[in-house]
C-alpha cells in the first residue's frame, strides 16, 4: 500500500492523468442563475455561453472530502491537496472533511490553482510511489507549493475585477490601453504582470517568464492550460518542448470553476522544476 492523494477539481486534472496517477478528484460547487449545477455535466463551452445568467462557485462541502478520504484511505494515510485558501474556502472545507473521515490524513493548501495545483498533487504522487510515509509525502507537497509557477494571458481583466481578485484600476488601464493582460498566480494571489500588445507578444511574455525560471540540473514538469481553445496552449507547450525535453507534459483546461472567475479567453503555462535527489 502507498499514501493516497486527493485533490479538488480546481486542479483541472484531465481524467486520464488523474486515473493514471491514482488521484481522487472532489468536484467544486457551481451555480448558474442561482441554481446548482453538477460540474461534470457542464462543459466549459456551455458554461461560457451562459455567463450572462450569473455564475458562482464554491468549494466542495466537508462531507464530499470526508467521503473521498474514506474511500482513498489505505491505512498508510491520505494527502489532500486543495485550491489556494486565499481564493476559496476549499482548504477549510477539506480540513473539516478530514476530521470527519478520521484516520491518518494531511491537508495541504497548494497556494495556487489549475495546472500548478495539479503539479503539487503530482509531486505528492511521486513521493508516495517512492515509498514515502504520510509525513514525507505531505512534505513533498508543501515543498512543491513553493516551487510551482503559473502564468497566463487573457483578453480582459473584467471577470477578475468583478471577483475582487484584481484591482479595478488594473482592469481599467488594460481596457483603456487595449492590451492583453498577463497574470501570475503566486502565494494564493492573482497578480497582474506587464501587459502585452497583441497575441504574439503575450505568448512571448509567458515563455520569457518560463525561461527565466529554469533551474540548473532540474527536470521539467509542464502543463499547457486553456479555457476554451486548446490550440494556443498546444502552441505554447510545443515552444517549451522545442527548448527543453520535459519529463512530464500535457494539456489541460482551466476547469469550469476557474473559468467562471477568469472569463473565456485564458491561456497559460504551469510548470515545476524538480531536481532529482541524485543531482542535488
Amino acid at each position: 500500500m502507498t499514501v493516497a492523494v486527493v485533490t479538488d477539481s480546481a486542479s483541472a486534472l484531465p481524467a486520464e492523468v488523474a486515473g493514471a496517477n491514482g488521484i481522487s478528484v472532489v468536484p467544486m460547487g457551481l451555480a448558474i442563475g442561482g441554481l446548482p449545477v453538477v460540474e461534470s455535466a457542464l462543459d466549459t463551452e456551455e458554461m461560457i455561453a451562459r455567463f450572462d445568467e450569473g455564475i458562482t462557485t464554491s468549494g466542495p462541502p466537508p462531507g464530499d472530502f470526508a467521503k473521498a478520504v474514506e474511500k482513498a484511505q489505505t491505512g498508510d494515510g491520505v494527502v489532500v491537496i486543495t485550491l489556494a485558501g486565499e481564493l476559496s474556502g476549499t482548504y477549510r472545507s477539506a480540513q473539516l472533511g478530514a476530521q470527519e473521515a478520521g484516520g491518518p490524513v494531511e491537508v495541504i493548501d497548494s497556494q495556487t490553482a489549475a495546472g500548478a495545483e495539479a503539479l503539487v498533487a503530482l509531486a505528492a504522487v511521486r513521493a508516495a510511489r517512492a515509498g514515502g510515509s504520510l509525513e514525507e509525502v505531505a512534505a513533498a507537497a508543501r515543498k512543491a507549493t513553493s516551487e510551482v509557477s503559473l502564468v497566463g494571458s487573457l483578453s480582459t481583466l473584467e471577470y477578475l475585477v468583478k471577483g475582487g481578485h484584481i484591482p479595478a484600476a488594473a482592469g481599467w488601464a488594460a481596457e483603456r490601453l487595449h492590451v492583453k493582460p498577463v497574470i501570475e498566480l503566486r502565494e494564493g494571489k492573482v497578480r497582474p504582470l506587464r501587459p502585452a500588445f497583441g497575441d504574439e507578444a503575450a505568448r512571448e511574455r509567458l515563455l520569457t517568464h518560463w525561461r527565466r525560471s529554469q533551474v540548473e540540473g532540474a527536470d521539467l514538469h509542464v502543463i499547457g492550460m486553456y479555457s476554451l481553445d486548446a490550440a494556443d496552449a498546444a502552441d505554447l507547450l510545443a515552444a517549451v518542448e522545442a527548448e527543453v525535453h520535459p519529463v512530464q507534459s500535457f494539456l489541460s483546461g482551466f476547469g469550469t470553476a476557474l473559468v467562471a472567475h477568469t472569463g473565456p479567453s485564458l491561456v497559460g503555462l504551469a510548470w515545476h522544476w524538480v531536481v532529482p535527489p541524485g543531482r542535488a
